[in-house]
């Protein structure tokens, strides 16, 4: 595979920082811009994060003394210098649309961390091992936009990933309906017990959008492309709870599931603990040895000990039982800020690179 040179828009935020643990021994990918703010242009990385280093992974000492750009003021010569760019911004959702915009109308393809572009019909939000034919609306975006190499595509929501990859193998049975309460680490909303101690020994029953995310995404997320856009699945429906827990990282969700043919229990855990797909026999570098894990014993998954499962790119699963309402219900656990942010995102970017999009 190709080297592909990359930039990284948003690199002093929480996921900004967990993009760049990521990559800084990436196989494919070599970092070549750190963007940010105008707040933080012309600061060395090192000088901007000072303090503000938020995950536990040290900051990679080859980023300390690279000079930051301006997102917006220098993105002529961001996207003249990088292959592609991830961007995971701090910003309004209006702006943030113009933004990763006008960078694929530059010819810079944008893996984008951010919600501002999931719900755009022909912008594909895609998890390589759930939609990777979502990849084809990228010619009828490049067409709309008027561009022969640029595009955005995003990933979902970061709580889809504890639930949203179980009920794939599923689907055969004919999904109905969907209940889901998720229990969000701290880390979901860019901080640490050190700067947000109202978390410490607290639950908090609100995550503003969350809800309203954890209903729609799984739609599109299993929608069809028809006439140059991706239609929502509306076969099924879906309700959420979304709750904010003292916990640093990893997102877990309590699920119950109607089918309209019931299978029996047996034949999920074995759809579960065999699942595979196109795209989990490409070989990507951050592709997980097992992309769903079920437990048996009654108290897993933990978010403590199974979060970091296959580098905190598996989805971990178990407490599978009926349910005196709906079939089944069972919980589902992943790692919020690796599976579910720049994790996933960097593995969406190596889809799309393998499967020359990029």
């Amino acid at each position: 595979m190709k080297k592909y040179d990359v930039g990284v828009i948003g690199a002093t935020g929480m996921v900004g920082q967990r993009f760049l643990a990521i990559l800084a021994n990436h196989p494919w990918f070599d970092v070549k811009v750190l963007a940010a703010s105008g707040r933080s242009a012309g600061k060395t990385y090192g000088e901007a994060v000072e303090g503000r280093w938020r995950i536990t992974t040290p900051m990679p000492e080859k980023y300390r003394d690279v000079v930051l750009k301006d997102a917006t003021a220098d993105m002529d010569e961001i996207a003249q210098s990088v292959d592609f760019v991830f961007c995971a911004v701090d910003m309004k959702k209006d702006e943030i649309r113009a933004l990763e915009e006008a960078y694929a109308k530059r010819e810079c393809p944008v893996i984008s961390n951010n919600s501002a572009n999931r719900l755009v019909p022909d912008v594909p939000m895609i998890v390589p091992e759930i939609n990777p034919e979502h990849a084809e609306i990228i010619p009828f975006q490049k067409k709309r936009l008027g561009t022969k190499r640029g595009f955005i595509a995003v990933k979902s929501n970061c709580s889809l990933q504890t639930y949203v990859p179980a009920l794939q193998p599923l689907r055969k049975f004919g999904i109905e309906k969907v209940l889901v309460c998720t229990y969000q680490a701290i880390s979901g909303a860019g901080k640490t017990f050190e700067s947000w101690p109202e978390m410490i020994d607290n639950v908090i029953p609100y995550i503003g959008g969350e809800e309203e995310k954890s209903e729609i995404e799984p739609l599109k997320l299993f929608g069809k492309i028809e006439n140059g856009a991706i239609v929502p699945d509306k076969s099924m429906s879906f309700t959420a709870q979304c709750i904010r827990v003292p916990v640093t990282d990893g997102h877990m969700g309590a699920v119950f599931v109607k089918f309209k043919n019931k299978p029996a229990l047996d034949e999920i855990i074995d759809l579960w603990e065999n699942y595979t797909n196109e795209a989990t026999g490409l070989g990507l570098p951050s592709s997980p040895e097992k992309f769903l894990r079920y437990f048996r014993e009654d108290n897993r998954p933990q978010t403590r000990l199974d979060r970091d499962n296959d580098g905190g790119m598996s989805v971990s699963l178990g407490r599978l039982r009926p349910d005196t309402q709906y079939d089944y219900k069972f919980v589902g656990m992943a790692h919020n800020t690796l599976r579910g942010a720049a994790g996933g995102a960097v593995l969406m970017a190596e889809y799309l690179c393998a499967k020359d999009y990029i």
